[in-house]
């Protein structure tokens, strides 16, 4: 499972949407602050070390809404493009 903590979260967004998307750190850790009180991610503790920066890893709840939020996302997508393409099965 894979966690990062928030500059790197910072980092990784910045990176696979290629520079497009730039999130403020209030932005950030507003999120984060959010998705803990939901219990959609959690602190990650890795055993034998001390971690100055917190580490966060997404939950199975998470991961439950995430996948949720992603068909909606692709349903709404595929409603857009039927109306855009006149594809509107009357």
């Amino acid at each position: 499972m894979i966690n990062y903590h928030g500059y790197g979260i910072l980092q990784h967004i910045s990176e696979i949407s290629n520079g497009s998307v730039q999130l403020g750190s209030g932005t950030l850790y507003g999120a984060i602050n959010t998705l803990l009180k939901k219990g959609w991610i959690k602190i990650y503790h890795q055993e034998g070390t001390s971690r100055k920066k917190k580490e966060y890893v997404i939950t199975e709840q998470g991961l439950h809404i995430a996948n949720q939020e992603l068909l909606r996302l692709q349903q709404l997508t595929k409603l857009g493009e039927d109306i855009l393409g006149g594809n509107n099965n009357d």
